[in-house]
């Protein structure tokens, strides 16, 4: 079987293809340069088919466009495996919602797409029917839907009728691909010029307009009113950037930012899920979030972080105060392992790689595992 992605998120990809070959599946990882892996490369069941090649965004147009051409010629003379699992669809969204997915099914490919944002348009306000269309069509041809929460899987259904049955639930894996040292926060803290007693909340990932920075902003400045040595630390880039994540994995200082707060704030306006809770919880780092999409769903109230309204500044600083007054703040050592342990029980890589294989299997009618060993003995 096939791994494809086209997107830039590295932790995702690798996380799970690395936790699906631990389950036994043979695959062929299709990316590009962004996502080489020494650790992945280096297992048995993987091959890596660098198809995309750089994706750097600084060589001249005429080579960026001779760049996606070859890609894609790549791509549609790529037709080994019987069951092709998409990540992310590539830059050219139309084409390969359309396009590359009706010629894949027509070579009597076995599809299926992990559905990330079901509507990113509708998220952005750039929605149109064209867009609603080729959504539509992709998730009509593709066997099979995973999406993250129970939510988005009601969405697929209502906006695009697509039957529950080809849709699983699966968690959004911890990002556990950030490396981490023992670095103390203490340290962390002297990195970031903040002094030992000063309550600080972190703001991290990509700046755009649905990620309510500005709500945040606000709130800090009314929770300062009561916390007046509050800090804000924003860690993040506008979004857009093609490097954004390999700038992230390259710095070293992500493991700084995470340990000198006391709690990450995620003040969304509208998102489904979050892959920056996860790293969060990696991290142990508590977590303040907006009611919106299924982000009250992964917070255990006073145990984990608290939920409030959205574009509500002063109902995030009375959060920002509560957790500050909390037994959560008052034993964060403690419980920031106490986090670390409910996030990898139950977000691990181990339950996605399961409910995955069993997608598989059912799309494929028989053990993909099973298929993988004899197409390697074949192959000996």
């Amino acid at each position: 079987m096939a791994v494809l992605t086209g997107g830039g998120d590295r932790p995702y990809a690798l996380g799970l293809a690395t936790a699906l070959t631990d389950a036994g599946v043979r695959m062929d990882f299709v990316a590009g340069d962004f996502l080489r892996s020494a650790e992945l490369e280096s297992r048995a069941l993987v091959r890596f088919l660098n198809l995309r090649g750089s994706s750097d965004p600084s060589v001249p147009r005429l080579d960026k466009a001779k760049r996606i051409i070859r890609y894609y010629w790549r791509l549609i003379r790529y037709a080994e495996p019987r069951v092709f699992h998409i990540l992310w669809n590539n830059t050219f969204e139309l084409f390969d919602r359309t396009l590359l997915t009706l010629y894949y099914r027509l070579c009597g490919k076995r599809l299926l797409l992990t559905v990330h944002n079901v509507n990113i348009r509708k998220r952005d306000g750039q929605d149109s029917l064209l867009n609603r269309m080729s959504l539509r069509l992709q998730y009509r041809l593709v066997s099979h839907l995973f999406v993250h929460t129970e939510q988005m899987a009601r969405e697929l259904e209502s906006e695009f009728s697509v039957p529950r049955g080809k849709i699983s639930v699966i968690p959004f894996g911890v990002n556990s691909t950030v490396p981490e040292t023992g670095l103390s926060a203490s340290v962390a803290r002297e990195r970031l010029s903040v002094l030992a007693g000063d309550p600080v909340v972190l703001f991290f990932g990509n700046i755009a307009a649905y990620k309510g920075l500005e709500y945040l902003v606000a709130a800090v400045a009314l929770a300062a009113k009561r916390l007046p040595r509050l800090r804000l630390i924003i860690a993040g880039r506008p979004k857009g950037s093609e490097s954004y994540w390999a700038g992230i994995e390259a710095d070293e200082d992500i493991e700084v930012y995470f340990k000198a707060a006391d709690v990450l704030v995620l003040p969304y306006t509208h998102i489904f899920q979050s892959g920056v809770l996860f790293l969060g919880y990696n991290f142990g780092l508590p977590v303040i979030a907006t009611d919106v999409g299924s982000l009250r769903e992964d917070i255990l109230e006073g145990d984990t972080g608290f939920v409030c309204r959205p574009r509500d500044p002063e109902d995030l600083a009375r959060t920002i105060e509560r957790f500050f007054d909390s037994d959560l703040f008052r034993h964060l050592d403690t419980r920031r392992l106490q986090i670390r342990e409910f996030a990898h029980t139950k977000y691990s890589w181990e339950r996605v790689a399961e409910l995955t294989v069993s997608a598989y299997d059912s799309v494929l009618g028989s053990s993909c595992r099973e298929i993988g060993r004899a197409s390697a003995g074949e192959a000996g």
